[in-house]
């Protein structure tokens, strides 16, 4: 029986490691190594059912990556991905792994490419409908894409236009509309306004969550923007090169965030209180994720870095309902932050 309150999305311990070495004759004409990139290195969080769960971080720290895992596209290398009870590592056939395909559904970053120029509206949102087998005649088929079509504030008319006759926010909500036809349960929404106007991202924030109160939808929001997973997050988690730094009730980050690398985070979100508070830039670059450095991976960037966080890895510390792993918290050398509430 399901629990109702249990966690619908558990990732244990999640490594997905990808091989970047020259070609094989190369290598040997060469002399080189096999090379290798972790790309998720030792992941774990849950997403309870009806919450947000939003994972945030620069460009190339793997959050996407865990996205695809999640949803399955990817398999990892190590770890699994237990859906409402079911890891889907253990399934192999195509009979088993359809049910639970159905309940997980993606919303891509860019709605110029993540649908098909040459198809219809109507092709487009009816796509999972086919795959799944949802209907059993075409009347019902359209029936279906034009209520998925309202659902997203679109007229059943645009069925039959062409995506080159739509705006990028117009777009997306044909993504989305694509994804509530096959009537999921799960949606991984992989910085879907990112390629939007900032008034655009507004609209289409407000219709993920309206949508996610109507129907009971469980998201995992990935983006590199705090100001924007805040609005719509109930927790947040921090990547940084392939592993979780911080995980935190969404309210509480903004007060109160503990590692160093979500503060940085935090003070490059602009002023919009015109406070005179100087607006700061991450200091440095992410390291090369082929090279990493050892100890704590932030370290070179780290202004509260010392010798034990060159040489040893953090251990995630559990704090409240949240996670931190980071030496300077453990050992409480970090000063007070002083940033008020963006929600204020």
């Amino acid at each position: 029986m399901t629990d109702a309150t249990g966690p619908l999305i558990e990732v244990h311990d999640l490594v997905k490691t990808f091989d970047v070495s020259r070609p094989w004759l190369a290598r040997v004409l060469e002399r080189l190594p096999v090379q290798t990139l972790k790309a998720v290195n030792g992941v774990k969080f849950t997403i309870r059912r009806g919450e947000t769960f939003s994972l945030v971080g620069e460009s190339g720290c793997g959050k996407s990556t865990v996205a695809r895992l999640v949803v399955g596209l990817d398999r990892p290398t190590r770890g699994s991905v237990v859906f409402d009870g079911t890891d889907l590592a253990g399934l192999r056939r195509r009979s088993d792994i359809a049910p639970l395909r159905r309940r997980m559904q993606m919303i891509f970053q860019d709605p110029y490419a993540s649908l098909n120029p040459r198809w219809r509206v109507e092709d487009i949102v009816a796509e999972p409908v086919n795959a799944f087998r949802l209907v059993a005649n075409r009347s019902e088929r359209r029936r279906k894409v034009a209520e998925s079509l309202r659902q997203v504030g679109l007229s059943p008319e645009d069925a039959r236009k062409f995506p080159h006759e739509f705006s990028g926010g117009q777009r997306q909500r044909i993504s989305i509309a694509r994804a509530l036809a096959a009537n999921p349960d799960f949606l991984v929404c992989d910085e879907p306004t990112s390629a939007l106007d900032v008034s655009v991202q507004a609209q289409i924030l407000n219709l993920m969550k309206d949508l996610q109160k109507r129907f009971g939808l469980t998201y995992l929001f990935i983006s590199h923007d705090l100001s924007v997973v805040y609005h719509v997050s109930s927790r947040i988690g921090v990547m940084y090169l392939g592993r979780l730094c911080e995980i935190s009730a969404a309210k509480d980050l903004f007060r109160q965030p503990r590692h160093p690398y979500t503060r940085l985070l935090l003070d490059t979100i602009p002023d919009v209180e015109m406070t005179g508070r100087e607006r700061v830039s991450v200091p440095g670059e992410v390291p090369d994720p082929i090279d990493p450095p050892s100890g704590c991976s932030f370290h070179p960037r780290c202004p509260f870095a010392n010798e034990r966080c060159r040489q040893e890895l953090p251990t995630p510390l559990q704090r409240g309902q949240g996670m931190v792993a980071c030496h300077a918290v453990e050992e409480e050398r970090l000063p007070p932050f002083k940033r008020s509430d963006p929600g204020q």
